[in-house]
């Protein structure tokens, strides 16, 4: 045993990614719907249990604290969001697989099986917020103290805390775009997943700026819509952010799991031909195929 583990080739320190064409996040939240669809009764409970998280987090920063304390704990929710859609990873997983649906099988393999790599996850998340937040919370300093302020006096505000935030922000989507679905898909450290989830958003900015913008406006879309919008709305992000990552990470080089449902390979079925707009440089529609 010894020697066969001698033998083996090291790992790849980082997973290669494809280079995406524009159209591919237009593409994933097609493959999201799809999936919705496929799945209603699982993903709509999923979609107004995290709808429900929201709406209660704001009620208690509302009703106890203040709006800026409400838009500051929408913004930690927001850092520690891709932790709530691994239960529906796994569902596209099962899904593509031909497997019955199951959320209780769902939620084991998304939290139970990988519980130890997402807390460091987590961990790492949080901390990003806390300094977040402190940042945020120094930026006050340039708030205007005058008794009476003119929308202009905000300019230097608001200019430094939205840049602050913006830096948070790309940092926090870049580390967690591909991170948690490798983890779930394929036997890699946290270390490797960020990583690798890192490169893929580097090489892909363009495209990944396009796939955050979609998010931010369906959260937006959701809030508005008095929170209703986000129990179908949050269900297509999290599939969507599955085939994505499908789409984008290549990790054939990474063994899989010994047990769990993405332990099974999945079908060679070449999903739908994509178009023009939806292929990466030098990539033909059979790259698409699942493997």
């Amino acid at each position: 045993m010894n020697a066969e583990k001698q033998n083996q080739e090291p790992l790849p320190f980082v997973a290669p990614c494809r280079k995406l064409g524009m159209g591919a996040p237009f593409r994933w939240i097609r493959l999201g719907i799809a999936d919705m669809r496929r799945a209603p009764r699982q993903s709509l409970s999923y979609g107004l249990f995290m709808a429900g998280c929201i709406a209660l987090v704001c009620w208690l920063a509302w009703t106890f604290g203040s709006y800026w304390f409400m838009l500051a704990m929408l913004g930690g929710f927001v850092f520690l969001a891709p932790l709530t859609c691994i239960g529906l990873y796994a569902i596209s997983a099962q899904l593509e697989r031909g497997q019955p649906v199951s959320m209780q099988r769902a939620l084991r393999s998304g939290f139970k099986r990988y519980i130890g790599k997402e807390m460091i996850f987590a961990l790492v998340l949080l901390i990003i917020f806390l300094v977040w937040a402190r940042a945020g919370s120094m930026v006050s300093i340039f708030f205007p103290v005058r008794g009476e302020w003119e929308l202009a006096d905000l300019v230097p505000y608001l200019t430094v805390g939205s840049s602050i935030g913006a830096v948070f922000a790309a940092i926090t989507f870049s580390a967690s775009a591909f991170s948690l679905p490798m983890i779930m898909h394929r036997k890699v450290d946290t270390v490797t997943a960020v990583v690798t989830s890192i490169n893929a958003v580097l090489r892909n900015k363009t495209v990944m700026a396009l796939w955050l913008a979609i998010i931010v406006a369906g959260v937006v879309i959701g809030v508005l819509t008095a929170f209703v919008g986000l129990v179908f709305i949050l269900p297509v992000i999290g599939h969507a952010a599955w085939h994505g990552y499908l789409d984008t990470i290549n990790s054939n080089e990474f063994p899989r799991h010994e047990v769990g449902i993405t332990s099974i390979p999945r079908p060679t079925i070449t999903t739908r031909p994509a178009s023009p707009s939806e292929l990466g440089e030098d990539e033909t529609p059979a790259d698409r195929a699942y493997l």
